[in-house]
């Protein structure tokens, strides 16, 4: 058994008011876990209206997506979420047609050349657009492009070597700009090869999909699958700002959005209960693209990882906890294939898996799982894992998951009411071998 030093219990969520501040706080004690304080105060919540936008600080709050001052600036001023990191902060941009505002983007760019790394699908549909907003009145600006083929299981060394191949090949410098267009696949990429290609040059975040939208563009994570586990290779990397024109979601699959809902769903259960609960009752808005819908539940995801990042960027324990589903879902695409089932398909299995487990070590009430069951449904989700997914396959991919340590398997679990977890090794074995057996023929 593990000792309680390698749990986490995180917070239960909280409204905020503007001029207030949070504190997050603390947990009642547990065998299983330690309950602590964090030492770093939450910042203040500040809206700053400008002429084109509000500025939101790194909160969960549950404002609207644009108030009454920043509508009367404008249909298209976008929120911007701060994503605080000393020296390496930057603005996500959360709005409608931003990418036809090309100071925006511009702004970012701090040499000559850039290139924007995409895909065979998102190309046809945005690349000019990108092009002209990085050149439009900036004529000492060069844009190159390289197109990868579209799917996670191009997630891989051999494709990446294409973006390199481009840069090498066009000289680009030190002072070049990495563009990322695309979903969380074009973004990992191309954040990795950023990170890489000579020893780091700047990249923007131009995320296309809701699951980038929502999750993978911010925070730095970067990098690529290897055929043992998924997302095994890669750097943190931050860039140099994310932008998010919610416009780009009118040509996104069904499947897509809904694999996208996954991570947003995460959120409310994790640490955000105001969320889910808003989530519960707009999910049908959400599944119709209801643009204020789609857009709110962009911005309150974007604050919530954005406020995780800022006090834990490298994972030590905080940002583990947005894993939640993740350890069983990666297994699920490993073990699996690549691309068979969409990364959100995958984690909203996982997320079932958990909170099963969670139930089974009697940390949270049944009330929880049939909420979670019904949630996923709604947003037409799996509740369960590929019938062929066997209990040696998750446990021989869960062996080599990143949060391992010395060994041992460490999981995030829900413990308590809606909006806790935590990120623990100290639980029974007996309960993750029930569930995987109860959700796996063999």
């Amino acid at each position: 058994m593990a000792s309680t030093a390698n749990a986490l219990s995180l917070p239960v969520t909280r409204k905020i008011a503007v001029g207030s501040s949070d504190r997050l706080a603390p947990r009642l004690p547990s065998s299983s876990s330690v309950s602590f304080r964090l030492p770093v105060e939450l910042k203040q919540v500040r809206l700053n209206v400008t002429s084109r936008a509000t500025r939101v600080r790194i909160c969960a709050s549950a404002t609207p997506v644009m108030d009454k001052a920043a509508s009367e600036a404008g249909p298209r001023a976008p929120t911007i979420v701060d994503v605080d990191l000393g020296d390496r902060s930057y603005p996500i941009y959360i709005g409608s047609g931003l990418l036809d505002q090309p100071e925006l983007l511009q702004r970012h760019v701090h040499g000559k050349r850039v290139l924007i790394v995409t895909n065979e699908t998102i190309a046809p549909l945005y690349l000019d657009k990108v092009t002209h907003a990085l050149t439009v009145g900036n004529p000492n600006v060069s844009v190159d492009h390289v197109i990868l083929p579209d799917g996670e299981k191009y997630k891989n060394m051999d494709v990446l070597m294409k973006v390199f191949d481009k840069a090498i090949e066009s000289r680009l410098d030190r002072r070049c700009t990495f563009v990322a267009l695309g979903g969380g696949v074009i973004g990992d990429m191309c954040g990795y090869a950023a990170a890489s290609f000579l020893r780091g040059v700047n990249f923007i975040q131009i995320p296309t999909t809701v699951m980038s939208q929502v999750d993978s563009s911010v925070g730095g994570k970067t990098g690529i699958n290897h055929r043992l586990g998924k997302n095994l290779i890669g750097a943190f990397y931050q860039p140099q700002c994310v932008l998010i024109d919610t416009d780009t979601l009118n040509t996104l699959p069904d499947r897509e959005l809904a694999s996208g809902l996954a991570e947003v769903i995460k959120y409310g259960l994790i640490r955000d209960a105001d969320f889910f609960e808003w989530q519960e009752k707009n999910m049908q808005a959400l599944m119709s693209r209801d643009p204020a819908a789609l857009a709110y539940a962009i911005k309150r995801s974007c604050e919530n990882k954005a406020e995780v990042v800022s006090l834990d960027e490298k994972e030590s324990g905080l940002r583990a906890t947005l894993n939640l589903g993740h350890t069983f879902g990666h297994a699920i695409e490993t073990g699996f294939g690549y691309g068979v089932w969409l990364h959100g398909e995958a984690v909203a299995a996982g997320i079932v898996m958990a909170v099963d487990m969670s139930y089974r070590l009697g940390w949270i009430d049944e009330s929880i799982v049939a909420r979670v069951q019904n949630i996923l449904k709604q947003a037409k989700l799996p509740t369960a894992p590929p019938e062929t997914m066997t209990v040696e396959m998750f446990k021989s991919v869960m062996a080599v998951d990143k949060k391992v340590a010395d060994g041992l398997l460490r999981l995030i679990l829900l413990k308590g009411h809606l909006g806790n977890c935590v990120f623990t090794g100290d639980y029974d074995r007996k309960a993750l071998d029930e569930t995987l057996h109860s959700f796996c023929k063999s």
